[in-house]
């Protein structure tokens, strides 16, 4: 049965979206027939690669500066290479004024920073380009040259997107961890890249109360020797000093230092993003500077509709994927609405205050989030005016159906609701939406532009309407330019190609339908097996978790483990106050036999108080399905990644014969 579609884009705001313009550019100067219908276009964009991508470079008004002698040198995956020859920037076109399709005016707004305590401030792009110029004379000063690591540990703040875009315009490499990492988490990143300079914050906020991290920051400099420098920003205190560190107004003292751009090759290592890590230490994974200047200006150009005027929001830390991406509405001449703290501070209805305030026209959260919302019956329509929204960004997990029917109802019909899902690797998404698609109940509207994503079976055949592996057959210019010290490129290999050679597997199950719109399972590494029938777990948190009485919940079937037969199938469960377990057990068994199957009723349901989740938000699957296994604790996950380490000790009990 057809789902229930739930939002439709008007035609006339549809025609007037920079997708549909690029569809009609594209039609005119490629020749592709029809290209104004999604459909057709993004078949052309996976099926010409070196017609779409350098669509996108022409369209997206990127600038060169060594031409490139191609634009797909080899499409081997993995090793495909992008524009070889060309040379570029990221941060030149973040801050260059001028161009048809992002002016950034001295006096245009490109930064709204808002702190949970109410602490805000405003940033135009002469400002913002002022401030890079004399940090980059700060890093300058300090020996950093084109190759070197820059790292910061510190919140989402001007400063920090300040110190990013300093190094990135020297060619330098970033990386960030949220200063709420754990000691442990932010060394085992850090220390395999080498850095040169860290940039730190005195301490941060977060639900009310305020954490110095001077101790830690100071631990953290004697672990990491090759650090010259680090650079302190007085973020609680404005006083604030620590022992070996420059003031943040020293090391920016020079206001008149000229703004200059280095040119880099395409694949240049821009930033290094990392893995979970939650076994062993995170990956890290290098993007490059061309492939996320082209894949940002896709996404958030055609994809969002973000141009010059356009505010975008998402609410992410420094150690999540998300600011990187969010961060690049500056490539488009947007103004990027930056938050630091805890989101449901005072109340869940801070963010929604907030886009009230600050006219935010793309609104982005976390699946959880919105989950909490609606648990908590929240109508933001009914408190707020969010009438310059008009599209709202879930990732992070699949959005439930319930939670999309409750953006439609709380908030408004009116609003596109892009649940979107990609990751890390490619700091991006494959799927999400269009504002030129519609949107049907519980599903992700169309593969991105420039994606070719299938769902595959295990033999390597595509399917259609069925449930698969996630994988991508053609490559793309964000895929990871290498990993750090993987000098044979064999872990990268491994973590991507090794079941269907040539072919990028990224471990969601995915079922596309003939529509071309998609429903994502959860991972394919911690799937339900029940007598032959898989099935992720996001079908199964759907049901739980639409009780009231549920807080939160994680499922895992043992099966997967080796066993001889069929395993267990566990429900842990974190309950609201006041709910007992005896009393939701029996309703949470009729529901997942109704909604499920009885092969997907659990063997147990078990209390907990918290489930435990990384340090990005998302549940411990994998993990706790090892430990329940028999693995050690500190073979099956690395404490430090996880946001709650303490919420593994039932699960090792459990584990352990009494």
């Amino acid at each position: 049965m057809d789902a229930e579609r739930i939002w439709a884009p008007d035609p006339e705001r549809a025609k007037a979206t920079a997708l549909a313009e690029f569809g009609r550019w594209v039609a005119e100067h490629r020749g592709v027939d029809g290209a104004e219908d999604y459909a057709t276009l993004h078949r052309w964009s996976v099926r010409d690669l070196h017609g779409f991508w350098s669509a996108v470079a022409e369209f997206g008004g990127v600038r060169f500066h060594d031409r490139p002698t191609a634009v797909l040198g080899s499409r081997e995956m993995p090793g495909a290479q992008w524009f070889p020859g060309a040379t570029l920037n990221y941060a030149e076109h973040a801050l260059t004024p001028g161009g048809p399709n992002a002016p950034r005016a001295d006096d245009d707004t490109a930064l709204i920073f808002v702190r949970e305590d109410d602490q805000e401030r405003r940033v135009s792009y002469g400002e913002l380009r002022g401030e890079v110029a004399a940090a980059r004379a700060g890093l300058r000063k300090l020996g950093v040259q084109k190759g070197d690591r820059v790292v910061a540990l510190a919140p989402n703040c001007v400063p920090t997107l300040v110190a990013f875009l300093a190094a990135a315009s020297l060619g330098a490499t970033w990386s960030s961890c949220s200063p709420d990492f754990g000691a442990r988490a932010v060394y085992d990143r850090f220390a395999q890249i080498e850095p040169v300079v860290l940039v730190a914050v005195d301490g941060y906020t977060y639900g009310g109360k305020r954490f110095d991290i001077r101790e830690r920051l100071a631990e953290l400099r004697k672990q990491l020797p090759t650090l010259r420098a680090t650079v302190l920003i007085p973020y609680l205190d404005e006083t604030a000093t620590a022992e070996g560190t420059i003031g943040w107004g020293e090391f920016a003292e020079d206001r008149e230092a000229p703004l200059v751009f280095d040119p880099v090759p395409f694949d240049h290592p821009l930033w290094v993003l990392y893995s979970s890590g939650t076994t062993g230490l995170p990956k890290g994974i290098v993007h490059g500077h061309g492939g996320m200047v082209l894949e940002h200006i896709k996404q958030l150009s055609l994809h969002y509709d973000i141009g010059p005027g356009d505010r975008l929001f998402w609410f992410t830390t420094t150690g999540w994927m998300m600011w990187n991406l969010i961060i690049s509405g500056l490539l488009v001449g947007g103004t990027v609405v930056l938050y630091d703290g805890n989101p449901g501070y005072p109340d869940l209805g801070a963010l929604w205050a907030l886009a009230q305030r600050h006219r935010v026209n793309v609104f982005g959260v976390s699946a959880p989030y919105i989950q909490s919302c609606l648990k908590a019956g929240l109508r933001p329509r009914e408190e707020y005016d969010l009438r310059e929204i008009r599209a709202i960004g879930s990732t992070g997990a699949p959005l439930s159906v319930e939670g999309f029917r409750w953006i439609a109802d709380a908030v408004d019909p009116g609003i596109q609701i892009v649940s979107m899902s990609g990751g890390t690797d490619m700091c991006t998404a494959f799927v999400g939406g269009a504002p030129t698609v519609p949107v049907w109940l519980g599903e992700l509207s169309c593969a991105l532009l420039g994606a070719k994503v299938e769902a595959y079976d295990e033999a390597g055949n595509a399917l259609v309407d069925e449930v698969g592996e996630l994988v991508v057959t053609e490559p793309m210019p964000c895929m990871p330019v290498f990993f750090w010290n993987d000098p044979d490129g064999d872990r990268l290999r491994a973590a991507y190609f090794e079941d269907y050679p040539g072919v990028w597997r990224h471990g969601d199950w995915i079922k596309i339908t003939p529509r071309g719109s998609s429903i994502i399972y959860g991972r394919s590494d911690s799937t339900l097996n029940r007598g032959g029938v898989r099935m992720g777990t996001a079908d199964f948190y759907a049901v739980v978790e639409a009780f009231d009485e549920v807080s939160d919940s994680l499922v895992i079937d043992t099966t997967a483990l080796g066993t001889e037969g069929e395993g267990a199938l566990l429900c842990f469960l974190v309950l609201a106050p006041d709910a007992e377990l005896a009393d939701v057990e029996p309703k949470l068994r009729t529901a997942l036999r109704r909604e499920l199957s009885p092969r997907h009723v659990p063997d147990r349901f078990v209390e907990v108080s918290e489930v435990p989740r990384t340090l990005n938000g998302k549940k411990c699957e994998v993990p706790v399905k090892k430990i329940l296994s028999g693995v050690p604790v500190d073979r099956a996950v690395s404490r430090g990644a996880l946001a709650n380490p303490a919420a593994l000790e039932p699960f090792v009990a459990l584990a352990t014969p009494s």
